[in-house]
């Protein structure tokens, strides 16, 4: 039996620690990974972590370079069970959005919707004005889930480390997957000292 196949979209956004842990929660759960980052991803990884991009590249199955539009992962005959952008720039969204794919990023997000796929954007951007509300609401009516990752305080974290759990978890539940990393809301209050 062939292993799901998800793709990771990492964008120039802040916010890549949630593409990384995304990666190695899929790798746990045995999903096989189809990496796809932008120039701008590569800069911000550099910028918010101390990994190099072989080391992000290594935690895939599968990397394509953001330029390689005729990579598998650019066509509807390819299954998958969907993709994440995880961060997801404005510009990534707009692209997504209105349908104009200028790399294989979002070509393969296009393909997700058109193929009726599911579709994460973990969108950071904030504050925002009405353009970046449209974009949103258009890849919503394209059928795309906008997840911004906002944090649940119910759960009490602890540290950001947790605060990317929790949002990991919620995301990979969207596909059905349980890698247990969510606290799970019971309703009941529980006090932690």
């Amino acid at each position: 039996m062939q292993r799901p196949r998800l793709i990771v979209g990492i964008s120039g956004a802040t916010g890549i620690v949630y593409g990384v842990r995304l990666l190695q929660a899929a790798r746990v759960l045995e999903i096989e990974t189809h990496l796809v980052v932008t120039k701008a991803g590569e800069r911000t990884l550099a910028y918010e972590t101390d990994l190099t991009i072989q080391e992000l590249r290594s935690m895939a199955d599968h990397v394509y370079p953001d330029a390689d539009i005729g990579a598998a992962i650019a066509s509807g005959s390819f299954p998958t069970i969907g993709m994440v952008v995880a961060p997801c720039s404005v510009h990534s969204l707009a692209e997504i959005a209105h349908s104009t794919t200028d790399g294989l990023l979002t070509r393969a997000a296009d393909v997700c919707l058109k193929e009726r796929r599911r579709l994460v954007l973990l969108f950071r951007e904030t504050p925002l004005h009405a353009g970046h509300i449209r974009a949103m609401a258009a890849a919503t009516e394209n059928g795309a889930i906008v997840f911004p990752p906002v944090p649940a305080f119910y759960t009490r974290p602890n540290t950001v480390a947790d605060i990317v759990e929790h949002t990991v978890g919620r995301v990979l539940d969207l596909f059905g997957l349980d890698a247990g990393l969510v606290q799970r809301w019971t309703g009941q209050q529980t006090r932690q000292r």
